[in-house]
């Protein structure tokens, strides 16, 4: 059988979203090098970026975009939200999605 020959990808990336990927991918059982070439692979059979790079419509702004009393109000909606227990356990919306992977 002859050896595959591999090749190296070197890249540079905002250090918080290399840790935030690699806390997923661990948790779903993928190396870095395997979601890379799974990429790679994706991008060949589509023959191109394989999801859509557009700005979606967003109904929450930026931060940035608010002056100190809209945040003061979203972030005092969202308190209230999470003092009544109106949300959703990380682990459990982590095993949701790992168990949409896998089936």
């Amino acid at each position: 059988m002859a050896a595959i020959k591999t090749a190296n990808v070197n890249v540079r990336i905002d250090v918080n979203v290399k840790t935030q990927a690699e806390a997923i991918l661990s948790r779903i059982g993928l190396s870095r090098s395997v979601a890379i070439d799974a990429f790679y692979r994706q991008i060949i059979f589509h023959g191109g970026i394989p999801f859509s790079l557009t700005i979606p419509e967003s109904k929450l702004p930026a931060c940035e975009e608010m002056d100190p009393a809209e945040f003061n109000q979203m972030m005092t909606a969202g308190l209230a939200q999470a003092k009544a227990d109106d949300s959703f356990d990380m682990d459990e919306v982590f095993e949701e999605l790992e168990a949409g992977l896998e089936g």
